[in-house]
């Protein structure tokens, strides 16, 4: 009950109000714009959170990942291009209905759906968040090495089809994180004599080259390409009938997009999936997926605003980022000087509520917002790249220069957005090099810290319940891929046995 009356008291402040809304407009307009997204514009307003105060720049950037998770739904019903990754489920119905002139039905139960699932997960996150905190300070070094680890074996599902290419990129993320002075020794590794180096390569210039300059690479190779637009509506709050269809698949769909967002590495594109996929198995209207179900759109959109919440439980809880997006924001977290984990609820609680308030605050305001501006919004899916990414642009090298007023610093953005660009061109992900630079930095530390505690065995780690515990969740992360792909082949094998 304290927590909850301490998020009210943040949203009672007319400055956090404004955060609040200048967050949410800046994410729905970012969500709709089809390859923008919620981890690029974080990544560009990174140089301008770390010179805010830490509670209102991580509520800023908070807010904006809400606002944009459901901002995709708008380009994915109109145009069938999901503004954000999570948004891709949304089109398998979203564009069918709106191809039979029920545009503004799809985005009145799309923004309807949003908004309870939102605003469900997030009830969950200021719940479970303070549990997990207490349950992480029974942790010491080898628990949290092996949670880094279980962290690091998620990458098997974080993004892509490859799991070895997921691996690969997690490990040159972590390689990325060693480079600069190691502070145990004073050992200068991967400097190549450059002492711009010698503190490491900064994750805002990383960041902000491999999410935004890649995606603006990428985006220049397709400046010919044209969308086919429905045209736009209103959108319409759902009908009495369309309530009593929705409204089970709203609660599974949110259930289903906290649980998966908890996990770490998953986010809402997974959560998304899941659970239209769900719904269409014990859907009485199985045929109708695919071709304008209603209930397909509102379970893909509850469950991947659902996991906005769930993914800042372990990000917050023990600073293992759930997705991409709460990986840039822990990344600012870092860099403010804020470390995620149980000490956070002692010594930084006013954070924690502002986050949990920002995001309560983005979900309710958006729900007004997409009724009220689904149509204006829809225009901007129609912004010209060729005025759209050079603007991008133009901010990303401004960003990365305003830090230090170093040009070393753009010349590193720009290397890693080249990078960024042949990553993804060979389907590598760029969320898997950020959370393997994250991680490796927890791994390194708490592996050095339980050789000295253990006196250099460590095999000691093994007799640690909770880390054991994560490191056989780790096998089983890295295993399940491979026994999905294995129970798939025998049940295909089963199915074309019994036809013959």
């Amino acid at each position: 009950m304290e927590a909850l009356i301490q998020v009210f008291n943040f949203l009672a402040d007319p400055y956090n109000l404004a955060l609040i809304l200048i967050g949410t407009t800046v994410g729905v307009f970012v969500g709709a714009l089809p390859g923008l997204g919620s981890v690029v514009m974080i990544s560009l307003f990174l140089p301008f959170v770390i010179r805010m105060e830490p509670v209102s720049g991580i509520a800023l950037i908070s807010v904006i990942y809400c606002a944009a998770t459901y901002g995709g739904s708008i380009s994915a019903i109109l145009i069938n291009t999901p503004g954000t990754a999570a948004a891709a489920a949304t089109t398998f119905d979203g564009y069918p209905l709106a191809q039979k002139g029920q545009a503004g039905r799809a985005l009145g139960v799309a923004t309807f759906s949003s908004a309870i699932g939102g605003i469900l997960g997030i009830i969950v996150m200021v719940i479970a968040t303070p549990l997990l905190a207490k349950l992480a300070f029974l942790f010491g070094p080898a628990e949290y090495f092996a949670l880094a680890i279980f962290g690091i074996s998620m990458l098997a599902s974080i993004s892509g089809n490859s799991m070895v290419k997921n691996f690969m990129a997690g490990a040159f993320g972590i390689l990325i994180g060693t480079a600069g002075t190691d502070f145990a020794t004073g050992v200068e590794r991967f400097t190549f004599g450059q002492a711009d180096l010698s503190e490491g390569i900064r994750p805002v210039q990383m960041m902000i080259g491999l999410f935004a300059g890649g995606e603006l690479i990428r985006q220049s190779t397709k400046l010919g390409q044209k969308r086919t637009f429905v045209a736009a509506t209103v959108a319409k709050l759902p009908s009495v009938g369309d309530l009593k269809r929705i409204w089970k698949t709203v609660l599974r769909g949110t259930g289903i997009g906290t649980f998966i967002g908890i996990l770490p590495a998953e986010g809402g594109t997974v959560a998304a999936m899941i659970a239209y996929n769900q719904e269409r198995k014990i859907s009485k209207n199985k045929d109708q997926f695919g071709k304008g179900a209603i209930e397909g759109v509102a379970a893909a959109e509850s469950a991947n605003n659902a996991a906005t919440g769930g993914t800042m439980v372990p990000t917050l809880a023990l600073g293992i980022p759930g997705g991409g997006s709460t990986a840039v924001i822990l990344a600012a977290m870092l860099i403010l000087g804020l470390r995620p984990g149980p000490q956070l609820f002692n010594e930084q609680p006013e954070l924690l509520y502002g986050i949990f308030g920002a995001m309560l605050g983005a979900n309710i305001y958006f729900l007004f917002l997409g009724m009220v501006g689904a149509k204006l919004f829809s225009r901007i899916s129609l912004v010209p790249t060729t005025f759209l990414w050079p603007m991008v642009f133009v901010m990303a090298a401004l960003g990365a220069y305003s830090l230090q007023q170093n040009l070393f610093d753009v010349g590193i953005m720009l290397v890693f957005a080249y990078s960024g660009y042949f990553l993804k061109r060979y389907g590598y992900s760029p969320a898997p090099i950020i959370m393997g630079l994250i991680l490796g930095e927890l791994i390194e530390v708490s592996l050095k810290q339980s050789y000295l505690i253990y006196d250099g065995n460590l095999f000691m780690i093994l007799k640690q319940p909770f880390a054991v515990l994560f490191l056989a969740l780790a096998v089983i992360g890295c295993s399940s891929p491979l026994i999905g792909k294995l129970l798939l082949a025998r049940k295909v094998k089963g199915q074309a046995s019994v036809k013959s």
